[in-house]
Parts: structure tokens; sequence; C-alpha cells
């Protein structure tokens, strides 16, 4: 698992940058109903999404549990960002109306208790706005993608199908999907061999020690070993809380307490 706290430094310049977090925030935009007034964006790190999530009428919020990723979204939108575990968060019941976690899920050995600390917090006719199969996402048929098959964990924690049933253990349904290109991730075969040395991919890849050598040796010795394949597409999913007129086609006009 990577160190958050550091990473922070540099994890938007190697992430896709910009390009990236606007199609990320385009994406949850479309799936957040039109008469939402509060969302909260978790495990929102630097905030370069969260704070593309803005629009008229609609209050942003971010939470982090890793204090360099929230001092950089400070930066970004002071008095906006709490630090806090994402599984316990310092918001009452039904106190949102959008919750969206943007490449979280699939960090989790167990992302059950997420998925119902957003029913928690969500307000009747709110959404819960999530990426899944994210290394399914990063499957764009390259030499890379053959590579590390093999290898590959077969029941990753952010599957489609277990995150839907977690949801409906909490009374919320699929309201909507979209996807985006997850824009300057394309893969090198140089890069991802440094990442399966360092374990980056540890919960994406059954395969540790020498083992993890031996199929960085392969990967570098894929042909053009220092450039970029496709980049990868992300799916979203929203989850309603199932009340009539809810999810991206429509929300609930009554009026919405503020957030405490």
């Amino acid at each position: 698992m990577l160190d958050y706290d550091t990473e922070a430094a540099v994890y938007d310049e190697t992430r896709g940058g910009t390009p990236r977090a606007e199609a990320a925030a385009a994406a949850v935009l479309t799936l957040v109903p039109a008469g939402a007034r509060t969302l909260l964006d978790i495990a929102c790190g630097t905030g370069i999404v969260t704070e593309r999530l803005v629009r008229p009428g609609l209050r942003v919020l971010g939470a982090d549990a890793a204090h360099g990723m929230a001092r950089k979204a400070v930066d970004r939108m002071a008095g906006a960002i709490v630090l806090a575990d994402v599984r316990r968060l310092p918001l009452p019941d039904a106190s949102v109306d959008a919750v969206s976690a943007i490449w979280l899920l699939h960090m989790l050995p167990q992302p059950r208790t997420v998925v119902a600390e957003a029913a928690r917090v969500l307000r009747p006719g709110g959404v819960f706005i999530t990426t899944v199969d994210k290394d399914q996402g990063h499957d764009v048929g390259s030499d890379i993608d053959a590579v590390l098959a093999p290898h590959r964990t077969r029941n990753p924690s952010d599957r489609a199908d277990l995150i839907e049933r977690y949801a409906a253990g909490h009374g919320m349904r699929p309201v909507g999907e979209a996807s985006f290109t997850g824009y300057g991730q394309g893969r090198t075969p140089s890069a991802t061999a440094e990442d399966v040395l360092l374990g980056r991919y540890a919960s994406r890849l059954a395969v540790r020690g020498a083992a993890a050598e031996r199929l960085a040796v392969e990967l570098v010795a894929l042909p053009d070993p220092g450039s970029r394949r496709p980049d990868p597409v992300h799916r979203l999913i929203a989850f309603g809380t199932g009340r009539p007129g809810a999810g991206p086609s429509g929300a609930s006009e009554q009026p919405q307490p503020a957030l405490r």
C-alpha cells in the first residue's frame, strides 16, 4: 500500500493531472441529481477532482484520512475539507444529498463498511457514486495486460456485483452509470515493472518476492518498454436510496436543511 502522506507531493502530476480530473468530475456530475444541494467526496486526495465537482447550488465537501493529501486539498478548497477516516465519517445521519468515491473501493480489502457509511450519511433521495472494476478498466488489451493476466487477483474488492450487493443491503439500488477516460494513465512496461517490485499493485496482483522479480523482468522485455499503452476507461455506478424521483434523472424538490 502506498504511503499517501508522502505520495501527495507528486500524486497529481503522476496520475494524469488536470485532464484526468476534469474527465472524472464531469462524469460524476452527470450522476448527481439536479436538486442535490450537498455532495461529500470521500477519500478526496489532493482535491483535484473535488474542486471540479462544484456547480451552482451544490455545496461540495471533501474528506481524506491522509494528512498530506488533506493539506493539498485544503490549498484548493479551504474550509471545505475534513481529515477523517471515511469508514467513520464525522457527519450525522441523513446529512448530504450525494457521496462520491473515486478510485477508492479497489484499495480496500473489505469496502462494505464504506458503502454502509455512505448510505448512513445520505438523505432520502440521495445517491452514492463510485468507481467500480478499476483493474478491469486498465485492461485495454495491451501486451502488458497479457503479461499481468495470470497474476491478477481473482476476486477484486471493487467488483461491481459485490458493490451492488453491499448497496442493496442498505436500501440502495443502481440508478445510473457513466464512464470516463483515465487520461495520462496508460501504462508503460518499465513503470509497471517498477510498481510490481514496489508492491504498488498489492491489492490487484497475487505476486510477491521472487515471483514479482520474474514478472518485472518479463515486463521490461516487452517491445518499447518506455512507451505508453492506451489509457484506461473507468466505470462509475450511482446507487440511489430508492425514493421515487431520486437519481440522475430527478431529485426531490423538498427544501433541504443545511449541512450541520
